[in-house]
C-alpha cells in the first residue's frame, strides 16, 4: 500500500500540534509553599499595620518621609526567599515599628 505524500505531511503536522503545551505559563510566578506564603501574609499585614499607623504621625512631612522609607525597605528585601531570614525581618520590623509607636503617641 503506498501514502500519498500530502497525507505525510499532515500527519506529521498534526503530530506537531498535537504535542504542543495546551495551557500557556502563569503569569503569576512559581508556586510558593505553604511557609512562603504565611510568611507572605504576615508581612503584608505588618506593612499594612504601618501605614495606617503612618496616619497618626501629625507632621506631614514626616508622615510622608516614613512611609516612603517603609516602601523602600519592603521594596529592598522583596526577593528574599529564605524563610529564617524572612522570620527575622518581620520579627525585627515588628519590634522597630513598636518602638515607633511609642514615640508618635508620645508626640
Amino acid at each position: 500500500m503506498r501514502t500519498l505524500p500530502f497525507l505525510t505531511h499532515f500527519h506529521a503536522l498534526t503530530r506537531t500540534y498535537s504535542s504542543v503545551k495546551s495551557r500557556p505559563p502563569s503569569k503569576l510566578g512559581p508556586t510558593v509553599s505553604l511557609d512562603h506564603f504565611l510568611q507572605r501574609s504576615k508581612a503584608l499585614s505588618l506593612y499594612r499595620r504601618i501605614l495606617r499607623d503612618c496616619r497618626r504621625i501629625p507632621d506631614a512631612a514626616s508622615r510622608e518621609e516614613t512611609r516612603r522609607f517603609v516602601r523602600d525597605d519592603f521594596e529592598r528585601n522583596r526577593g528574599v526567599t529564605d524563610l529564617s531570614q524572612i522570620k527575622y525581618l518581620i520579627g525585627t520590623g515588628k519590634t522597630q515599628w513598636e518602638g515607633m509607636e511609642r514615640y508618635i503617641t508620645g508626640i
